[in-house]
């Protein structure tokens, strides 16, 4: 069904259609009690906005908005920048605009697509001076190439903002291990080889900053977007 409001990206077979379809199929349900219940473990996600630091009449693009929990807090914290939010699953974003039309944060816009369907989705907009990754680069199987499409919609000198589950590893192994299957129910799983390659970044570049919460449950990343391709390229 098409969405009043919502960008829509040009349906495609295969592989893309079938992980939007469970994108909805995961989300039909949950939108309803999504935040109420996401506050008590996805931590990390204010610090990532008070630390993004924009200025006014920066554009902002959060890949993986849901239900705009993230880009309403970006608003009000920062009520001179232009947003825009994608995301994969029609059922959140029904959730999102129905969050937005009563904040009436109608500046706030909303595309529906994969975070691959990024070039082409912007390719007529100007470029992004943010992009964030809120708790959304675990539920994308190739992480890598989800950066690198965010980054063909930046400025040269845009900022990256990442917050996500890291590896768990100040955790009780059996601790680790509940959480991990636990997710797995929700099609989300850490990318413990992501926070191996942010920590070795962050040691070598000025231009990125990593904090890792307690029991290295989360990380908060923020970098300039040029260090994507050195990320890529770090084993």
């Amino acid at each position: 069904m098409f969405m009043p409001g919502v960008r829509q990206p040009e349906r495609r077979p295969g592989v893309a259609s079938s992980h939007l379809a469970l994108m909805d199929q995961v989300y039909r349900r949950q939108r309803h009690f999504y935040d109420l219940t996401r506050r008590h473990y996805l931590f990390g996600r204010d610090k990532l906005i008070e630390g993004l630091a924009a200025k006014p009449g920066q554009r902002i693009l959060e890949v993986g908005c849901g239900t705009a929990r993230n880009l309403i807090k970006l608003a009000k914290r920062y009520p001179e920048t232009e947003l825009w939010g994608v995301d994969a699953s029609r059922e959140m974003l029904r959730t999102a605009e129905q969050a937005l039309a009563r904040t009436r944060l109608y500046r706030i816009k909303l595309c529906h697509g994969l975070a691959e369907d990024i070039p082409e989705l912007f390719a007529a907009e100007p470029p992004f001076d943010h992009v964030v990754f809120s708790y959304s680069l675990s539920m994308i199987s190739d992480w890598e190439k989800a950066l690198r499409a965010a980054a063909q919609t930046a400025r040269p000198e845009a900022r990256l903002h990442l917050v996500d589950f890291a590896d768990f590893g100040g955790l009780w192994p059996s601790t680790a291990g509940l959480l991990r299957a636990w997710l797995r129910l929700f099609h989300v799983t850490p990318r413990s080889e992501l926070v191996v390659r942010l920590q070795k970044l962050a040691s070598g570049r000025q231009d990125c900053a990593l904090d890792l919460l307690p029991g290295r449950y989360a990380f908060v990343f923020h970098a300039s977007i040029r260090a994507i391709a050195e990320l890529n390229s770090i084993c």
